[in-house]
């Protein structure tokens, strides 16, 4: 499954960076894209596990930037 989520404080493309290694590393994602300029996130990722990795995928972006939120529709 791939999805694109919209992201919340995220300060500087270094940062987006850091949050993009750290979701490809989780397991289960098949890739990860993080735009610092559009503030978007897209993810590809098992069905199955989906909700369980984007819960991981919160915990890596707030370890990178406190206060930086995936928005889930």
């Amino acid at each position: 499954m791939k999805k694109k989520f919209k992201m919340n404080e995220v300060d500087c493309a270094n940062c987006a960076a850091k949050m993009e290694e750290a979701i490809k590393k989780i397991p289960g994602v098949i890739d990860a894209n993080m735009n610092f300029m559009t503030q978007k996130l897209t993810i590809e990722a098992d069905d199955e596990r989906f909700d369980e990795i984007m819960a991981e995928a919160q915990k890596c972006c707030e370890r990178v930037d406190a206060g930086t939120k995936i928005i889930m529709d």
